[in-house]
């Protein structure tokens, strides 16, 4: 690699890469390994500026003492597949005409074939006072790893008092993790025989509970036995830790906005999500900022030699672990297909998955595609996705880790084949 990227004032491309997959996430990380099972040797560059890895589904239940923090994160160094070219650097710019990605320092990656999946970005700036109440006074968030231990610090702490839990606007990564903060934390206040001394209030942005009905009677049932008051169309506004109260956002019936101010002695608050700046900022993205692209096929509308997965895509899948794992099949097939080395085009269904910890020992399975069709991955004898089971808990905390590292970032697509158009 070149030390001087710019001569004369012109970038100059400081390595050139087969493909280019920007984003060490669950999807970048996967995508890399599957195309790899399928093409040895492909060169591939991956470009992250990140130094360790973290298994985000892990932080509900570091929020709840069923998981230790350090069992969900790795060094980058480990999680990524033999043979692909790191490069911890940040992307500030895509320059998709001239098949070219601008790193910091003004560097420039050339590529055949660009990926796209940094994630998003969670906006911890968006809710006055947030960011820098974090971490005290009884205000923290799973969606961090460092604070999801204080989660459970806190939910261990309280034995009285008022317990609020937030959801901001969608989208958002894993739409369910602020109700299974409540659930989690609610089960424990029950055994520990401090429930009736909580008052429990959920704040959500969103007008229903979860976006797919089927799923809603069961997690009504809990919303009940552990007296949670549901708060729809309310946005967390801003935060004051000192004295421990929350502003909310809401519409009135008339259509007119209002502020309500709540006091609390936890707060569990999810901050408002958006695309990362350099591709809201670049070409790729769509009009609210986020990737562009064919919600089958994951091929950007414009760029034909541009893909993108994971919570940066435009989609309107849930933006889970477990979509990523559906989708990076997909792209390594099209990809490969589109380097003249496969056959077929893939396409991707819209599955997502959401466990919803409901209790201890207790999982509601949420598995859906496009438009809220249900789609599981065992049959109902087995594993009843809108009821409560014990044996979907015990698919999140013993099963889905391992095939995380062992399975899904090493190429093994159990359960994740993708489906060829015309097959």
């Amino acid at each position: 690699m070149s030390n001087n990227p710019v001569t004369g004032g012109i970038r100059v491309a400081e390595s050139a890469h087969t493909v280019v997959i920007v984003g060490a996430g669950a999807a970048g990380i996967a995508t890399a390994a599957s195309l790899l099972a399928r093409e040895p040797g492909l060169n591939i560059a991956l470009i992250d500026p990140a130094r360790t890895h973290y298994y985000q589904p892990g932080w509900t239940l570091v929020g709840a003492g069923v998981f230790k923090p350090a069992s969900t994160a790795r060094a980058m160094a480990e999680a990524l597949p033999e043979g692909v070219h790191w490069i911890d650097s940040a992307v500030t710019a895509f320059e998709p005409e001239r098949n070219a990605v601008i790193l910091e320092g003004n560097r420039t990656v050339t590529y055949e074939q660009l990926i796209v999946c940094p994630g998003l970005k969670l906006d911890w700036q968006g809710v006055e006072g947030l960011a820098e109440a974090l971490g005290r006074n009884g205000v923290t968030s799973n969606y961090r790893y460092d604070l999801a231990p204080y989660t459970w610090e806190q939910v261990q702490k309280l034995r009285g008092g008022r317990a609020i839990f937030t959801q901001p606007p969608m989208p958002i990564k894993c739409a369910g993790a602020p109700q299974k903060a409540m659930y989690l934390a609610a089960d424990h206040w029950r055994r520990a025989g401090v429930l009736d001394d909580i008052q429990i209030e959920f704040y959500s942005a969103a007008a229903v509970l979860f976006g797919v009905s089927a799923y809603v009677p069961a997690l009504m049932e809990y919303v009940h036995q552990y007296g949670i008051g549901l708060n729809f169309g309310q946005s967390l506004a801003s935060v004051d830790g000192p004295a421990r109260k929350a502003t909310f956002r809401c519409t009135q019936a008339d259509g007119s906005m209002a502020l309500i101010t709540r006091e609390f002695d936890l707060l569990h608050a999810v901050p408002p999500q958006v695309a990362p700046d350099f591709v809201r900022e670049s070409p790729l993205a769509d009009a609210a900022g986020w990737v562009a692209v064919d919600p089958a096929t994951l091929c950007h509308t414009q760029w034909p030699n541009v893909h993108a997965l994971g919570d940066v895509a435009n989609t309107s899948n849930a933006k889970t672990a477990a979509a990523a794992r559906k989708q990076a099949p997909v792209v390594a097939h099209n990809v490969l297909a589109a380097l003249g080395k496969r056959q077929g085009q893939a396409l991707y269904d819209g599955y997502g998955s959401c466990p919803l910890t409901v209790e201890r020992g207790k999982i509601v399975l949420a598995e859906f595609t496009y438009g809220g069709a249900l789609k599981p991955s065992f049959p109902a004898w087995l594993i009843d996705g809108t009821r409560p089971s014990r044996l979907a808990w015990l698919l999140k905390e013993r099963v889905l880790p391992p095939l995380y590292w062992r399975g899904m970032l090493r190429g093994h697509e159990w359960l994740a084949k993708p489906a060829l158009a015309g097959a």
